[in-house]
């Protein structure tokens, strides 16, 4: 790299001149991925295909988008990295951007944000320069560059400042999905995001602390950190609902990655067609984790101990194999605590190796074409059904929920009588495709299912809004990533669910991850002051001693609680917002939604549904509380918050509501009611 000397005259042209440089060395990265012939180089047509994908993936990777800068900070090292103190080390510059991009020679023209040369963007400061002269940030307008500020970390004379750039790219009205964060990382969350994979992590964050945007970047960094392995076993992240993923799905392409999945829990455990919903008090008792116990109970309990030998015919020969003798084999495969669909795969192996025993007492000497030969054999496949029968999943939680001495054999000593009686299904069902499943039954399938055959671990998940998962989600999500690791994303204070979560060490636990470390996040960048403070008056009431959010926003933004007297006011609060620049949310309690829809397309202002991308045109969202967790709009209007709290089975959970309606602003809320405020409001 280049030594840290700038042209005095115009160091805005010069900085210009290397991002023209550095996107023209993009294209021609791009265009000798192109140019690529494999014709020579693949074995099979099997080969080709993969090689062709995954040029293919390196070309989208390579994609030069117009309207994203491609650097958005410069290094100056008083030093060569790893050479501080050495005599005559010069210091190098670096240009710090999204992925990395060198020139012809192969030398860099922009540093990947993960490299490890690239932390000292993010970690640097006065009391710690990190061997950093200077460090620049750059202002953008589009895809130009129009702007630096620069901090010169090693001069004790120039006191620390807060940075403006960054203030304004924090700030910055949005329109569409949601964006990366990579140019504003502040130092506490690139802790999180460069923390190892071998490791959970558990990021409780209040509205605004960028929670979701560093699990996110999180998942880029490991993936530049360990590619290889994450590309053998996987990577995905978890959401609570396709409008969230919709939101979200930008962020990782934009850092170059493309191989991440998306889902919900809902479409982890999708084993069978949901068409039901529970009541609230069974959806919470089929979400507890005893649940997991009374489902083991009933999967092995299909397992019979034998009565008789089995006799095994081979020629002329017969070869008996003691009923006592086959129930030490039973035994030991229960005792040893293996799937039961793995046990039920080797027993018959069992059974045959005890006559392969035999017969080399007998002066034979088989091979293993005999065992497999006795294994297949009729007697032996006839035990094997009668002793250890196929388990189906669905079928098994079927019976639970519909055969009451069934149910209350196997949860003795785990469920109450009333418990037992608040999940069993009123009316007898005929088969599993004719059962209206709620998503609480999926989730139990799903664990009967890894009871009978092992999950597929993947290397990493990311579970965000997490504290609205039961025990028996967090199971589910858990062995997916039962050899791997998992980022935890969630704010206890915005759990809307009946059964979500106390605490995230309770969490840890369901998930299989006791020993994760939980870190909070308190600095709120994106909610306003006045904002956090007005929906902060919920927490005593929602969330009695979690630390509110102490935003260190410059500017305050605004907020107003306004009373109004009918439907044409709100939209007309929307109307204001809409005449400043950004995205509008209008936010209402879900009953009330269809009117204010009819109101909006009377008034002729056009608007969208939760997940679908803002545009210039139309920028207005309507938003129903129960799918505004997670999403955030430059302006907000928030519609008659005492609706929103009754529209939910209790108040404790009407006010988490209300909480994550009220902080779903980015620059401005404006709460429009007709009829009184809730009085936790003060």
């Amino acid at each position: 790299m280049s030594t840290p000397v700038d042209d005095p005259l115009d160091p805005l042209s010069r900085e210009r001149s290397h991002l023209a440089g550095s996107r023209a060395a993009l294209r021609a990265m791009r265009e000798d991925v192109e140019s690529l012939d494999i014709s020579d180089v693949t074995a099979n047509w099997v080969n080709a295909e993969v090689l062709a994908r995954q040029i293919d993936e390196r070309i989208k990777a390579l994609a030069d988008l117009s309207d994203t800068p491609l650097f958005f900070g410069r290094l100056d090292y008083l030093h060569a990295p790893g050479a501080e103190g050495a005599e005559g080390a010069e210091g190098e510059r670096f240009y710090i951007g999204r992925r990395h991009v060198h020139d012809a020679e192969g030398d860099p023209m922009v540093i990947d944000w993960r490299a490890p040369v690239s932390q000292p963007f993010y970690r640097a400061s006065k009391k710690d320069p990190m061997d950093i002269a200077l460090r620049r940030r750059f202002g953008y307008t589009g895809g130009d560059l129009t702007a630096y500020e620069d901090e010169h970390l090693s001069d004790p004379q120039e006191a620390a400042r807060t940075s403006k750039l960054l203030q304004r790219e924090i700030e910055r009205p949005r329109v569409g999905p949601m964006r990366d964060i990579v140019a504003t990382i502040q130092p506490e969350q690139d802790e999180i995001v460069r923390s190892g994979l071998g490791g959970t992590v558990c990021v409780q964050g209040g509205p605004g602390t960028g929670k979701t945007a560093v699990g996110l970047h999180r998942v880029a960094y490991l993936l530049y950190a360990h590619r290889e392995r994450l590309a053998r076993t996987g990577t995905l992240v978890i959401g609570p609902n396709k409008s969230f993923l919709h939101y979200i799905e930008q962020v990782l392409p934009a850092l170059g990655e493309l191989t991440v999945r998306q889902a919900t829990v809902d479409d982890l455990v999708a084993h069978v067609e949901v068409r039901g919903t529970d009541e609230a008090t069974a959806a919470v008792v089929k979400g507890d984790a005893r649940l997991a116990e009374v489902l083991r109970r009933a999967v092995y309990s299909h397992v019979t101990m034998p009565t008789e030998a089995v006799v095994v015919v081979r020629g002329s020969r017969r070869w008996r194999v003691p009923a006592y003798e086959l129930e030490e084999t039973v035994r030991e495969l229960l005792d040893r605590g293996i799937r039961y669909g793995a046990a039920r795969e080797a027993l018959p192996q069992r059974i045959a190796h005890a006559v392969l025993v035999q017969m080399e007492r007998s002066g034979e000497a088989p091979d293993d074409r005999v065992q497999d030969a006795v294994a297949r054999n009729s007697a032996v496949k006839a035990a094997v059904k009668a002793i250890w029968p196929p388990v189906d999943p669905a079928k098994l939680v079927l019976r639970l929920l519909t055969d009451a001495d069934f149910l209350a054999e196997h949860a003795a000593g785990i469920l109450s009588g009333d418990e037992q009686k608040t999940i069993l299904w009123a009316k007898p069902v005929r088969s599993v495709k004719s059962a209206k499943w709620s998503a609480a039954d999926a989730v139990l399938i799903d664990e009967v299912a890894d009871l009978v055959s092992r999950t597929a671990s993947l290397g990493h998940v990311v579970l965000d809004e997490a504290q609205d998962l039961s025990p028996m989600q967090y199971r589910a999500v858990g062995r997916r990533c039962t050899t791997g690791s998992a980022t935890v994303l969630g704010d206890l204070a915005q759990g809307t669910t009946p059964w979500a979560t106390r605490s995230w060490d309770e969490a840890l636990a369901h998930l299989g991850k006791s020993e994760g470390v939980i870190e909070e996040l308190t600095a709120g960048f994106r909610v306003p002051t006045d904002v956090i403070a007005y929906a902060s008056r919920l927490l005593p009431h929602i969330a009695p001693g979690l630390a509110p959010v102490a935003s260190i926003r410059e500017n305050p933004g605004f907020f107003e609680v306004r009373p109004v007297s009918e439907t044409a006011d709100v939209v007309a609060a929307c109307g204001e917002l809409l005449r400043r620049e950004g995205s509008v949310g209008l936010i209402a309690a879900d009953a009330r939604v269809a009117a204010l829809a009819e109101a909006l397309a009377e008034a002729g202002i056009g608007y969208l549904s939760p997940g679908e991308e803002t545009t210039h045109e139309t920028r207005l969202t309507l938003v129903p509380a129960s799918l505004a967790k997670g999403l955030e709009y430059d302006y907000v209007v928030l519609d008659e918050p005492c609706a929103v709290v009754d529209g939910e089975p209790d108040e404790r959970t009407g006010l988490r509501r209300l909480y994550v309606a009220l902080t779903r602003a980015v620059s401005g809320l404006v709460v429009v009611h007709a009829a009184g405020l809730p009085s936790q409001l003060g």
